[in-house]
């Protein structure tokens, strides 16, 4: 029987996760948000998994308002950083794997190829710095069983997204603007979920040292903000007229970075891994909604 931490069970990915339980039903996991583990508690953390015995840790917690982040920088890095510290260094003393998730904003640079795991990071704004300390910490004090998954432009049919309120103001207005000149991928958090469990069962087959390390997952192809808005109303039949504008036309307190397409081989080559393309999984999506 193996024991499954999750943290940030109501956010997007941990939401997914509880769809996706039942299909592994000799596993057990327990589903946790910050009302039931506070992973900024050092000593907290380390009861729960002495008393659950915990074979692998899912860290989905995490402080995502990049903007907030600029004026609430405290509790920002208790969630990105001390959060993160303490799941690793129980991990470490309980022998459980850690995987945590992170961010495409951790590169931010003038790179305008899709970055690879080993290319240098580069994070603008207080989100992407703690997130990516997080996953140093991650990575240092669980060493050798540590998987860090970093990511892009998460949505679901959880949650408040891009998506969703694409959908609200599209019926609400009949003209938008929406930035043009950020690309990336947008990434469906059930494609998030299902690749992770898929690799938690495939580990049982694996030495964890031998995969450990960084890898990056998102949905297959390219968009930008505005070719994103124009597909979730092509899909839904929303009539409303979306322009295109740049990122100076609508300044935010943290900046975003211009190009963060993520390269998948590592995680497709390690893993045997098939995964969606971006408009497949934004239309699985939107028949929920």
């Amino acid at each position: 029987m193996k024991h499954i931490l999750v943290t940030g069970s109501n956010g997007q990915v941990g939401s997914e996760l509880k769809t996706l339980a039942k299909k592994y039903p000799a596993w057990t996991f327990h589903f946790t948000d910050s009302g039931d583990l506070n992973i900024a508690d050092a000593k907290i953390v380390d009861t729960f998994f002495a008393s659950q015995k915990i074979d692998v840790c899912i860290n989905c917690a995490a402080y995502t308002a990049v903007d907030k982040a600029e004026s609430d920088q405290e509790t920002a890095r208790a969630v990105n950083v001390d959060g993160v510290a303490n799941l690793a260094k129980a991990c470490q003393k309980h022998n459980a794997v850690f995987i945590h998730y992170s961010t495409d904003y951790v590169y931010h640079n003038n790179q305008n190829t899709p970055y690879k795991e080993t290319d240098k990071t580069s994070p603008q704004g207080v989100y992407a710095a703690t997130k990516l300390e997080g996953d140093i910490k991650a990575l240092e004090l669980n060493s050798g069983r540590t998987l860090v998954f970093r990511t892009s432009w998460v949505y679901s049919s959880f949650g408040h997204n891009f998506v969703k309120t694409m959908m609200r103001l599209g019926k609400d207005r009949d003209k938008l603007t929406v930035i043009f000149d950020q690309t990336g991928t947008p990434t469906y958090a059930y494609d998030i979920a299902d690749m992770t469990l898929q690799i938690v069962h495939k580990l049982d087959d694996m030495n964890i040292e031998d995969v450990a390390g960084v890898y990056h997952f998102s949905n297959e192809g390219v968009s930008s903000w505005y070719d994103f808005a124009k597909a979730i109303f092509q899909l839904q039949g929303i009539n409303c007229t979306v322009s295109p504008i740049e990122t100076k036309d609508y300044p935010t307190p943290a900046a975003r970075p211009h190009f963060s397409v993520l390269n998948k081989a590592k995680i497709k080559d390690t893993f045997q891994l098939e995964i969606p393309y971006w408009r497949e999984s934004l239309a699985a999506c939107l028949k929920l909604l």
